[in-house]
């Protein structure tokens, strides 16, 4: 790999084309969206590189053919940006040693290859302080979350936000209903409808598309908290808070590392996790709504600093599952692998069941 990296023929050395394939459309005002803005702001950083785009990809074989006709075309880095596209991923970069191919959110378990790794950032950390604006925000103490499938990372997304809102208001509750579905709007709808049925005055959600339940909210007159994009602008009177991707510095340095034919042995060459302690988290706070006091905005940002530190953890312990087991023991502060790992059950303060029979291991955002 030294040899590789000091000679600049390493995998994706010299690409003058880089590759994108996205599980949803471009225009999803989420987890898409903010993937594709990320790629085009890369044509911006490198006026030489085209980008190749690919919408609405699915988790299967038709994401090797795409991949394997932008390899075609001339791309030698390659960005497979959902969790289920790892498979695929894998099977592509053992044919292209050449090329370099990175995964966005799903782990290697096993080995990992000399042109492949995954990356992603630690999502609890911003949705945990948007619970923060929740909690202070609800006059019902009834929180809505409408998610897609409860693997650990959406789990613990949940878990985040009810132990944010907690911190501040410990009457509060969330109430969550699954749709088993990463974007469907007529799903969303009606979970956004019997969670305002129930009394959720603040509703947010782990969905790839999110304008359905945000223009719900609005609708309805209640208050609404973003996830992976900026969505303020269908909510006007009732966002308050979010979380959104900020892709374009990290793609920026895997693709001149990929390009410099440093990619192997390079951090990017295997499971690549940041967050707040490192300072380079790529999910970060979305933009706060008129209603969000200055007094709760520096609370948030007290907060963040001290989540930040080693010591500090939105999983801080001591916290207990909604059964009563110890989830995280007193003083514990678990890592970032920890937090996903342990986060197989909702904390106390969520309201309803794990939908095991929609688990779907092969897909997260």
């Amino acid at each position: 790999t030294a040899a590789a990296a000091a000679d600049g023929t390493g995998p994706g050395a010299g690409s003058k084309k880089v590759g994108f394939i996205f599980v949803g459309p471009k225009d999803d005002y989420g987890y898409n969206q903010a993937a594709y803005e990320g790629s085009q702001a890369l044509k911006k950083k490198f006026p030489d590189l085209e980008i190749l785009t690919a919408e609405n990809v699915p988790e299967d074989d038709n994401a090797t053919r795409v991949m394997e006709k932008m390899i075609s075309d001339g791309a030698k880095i390659i960005f497979a940006t959902s969790y289920g596209h790892l498979d695929p991923a894998q099977k592509v970069a053992a044919a292209h040693p050449d090329v370099a191919i990175v995964q966005q959110g799903n782990f290697i378990k096993d080995a990992v290859g000399k042109n492949i790794g995954t990356y992603f950032g630690t999502v609890y950390e911003p949705v945990y302080l948007a619970g923060i604006a929740a909690g202070k925000a609800t006059k019902s103490n009834k929180l809505g979350y409408v998610y897609a499938f409860p693997i650990p990372q959406t789990i613990a997304n949940i878990n985040a936000f009810q132990l944010g809102a907690a911190s501040v208001n410990p009457a509060v509750q969330t109430y969550v209903v699954n749709t088993s579905n990463w974007c469907d709007p007529a799903k969303q709808a009606e979970a956004a409808k019997s969670l305002f049925a129930q009394g959720v005055d603040v509703i947010t959600q782990h969905q790839d598309c999110t304008a359905t339940i945000t223009k719900a909210a609005e609708e309805a007159g209640k208050m609404v908290v973003g996830y992976h994009a900026d969505a303020s602008a269908l909510a006007p009177k009732g966002w308050l808070a979010g979380s959104q991707w900020a892709w374009a510095d990290m793609y920026a340095d895997i693709v001149t590392t990929a390009r410099a034919g440093k990619f192997t042995g390079s951090p990017y060459n295997g499971n690549y996790r940041v967050g707040f302690k490192d300072g380079k988290n790529p999910f970060v706070e979305s933009k706060f709504g008129a209603g969000v006091s200055a007094e709760t905005k520096k609370l948030i940002e007290d907060t963040k600093a001290k989540i930040s530190k080693a010591d500090g953890s939105p999983f801080l312990g001591p916290i207990n599952a909604q059964d009563g087991s110890v989830m995280f023991k007193a003083g514990e502060v678990p890592d970032y692998a920890k937090v996903e790992s342990l986060n197989t059950k909702f904390v106390k303060g969520v309201v309803g069941e794990l939908d095991r029979k929609s688990t779907r291991l092969n897909s997260s955002h």
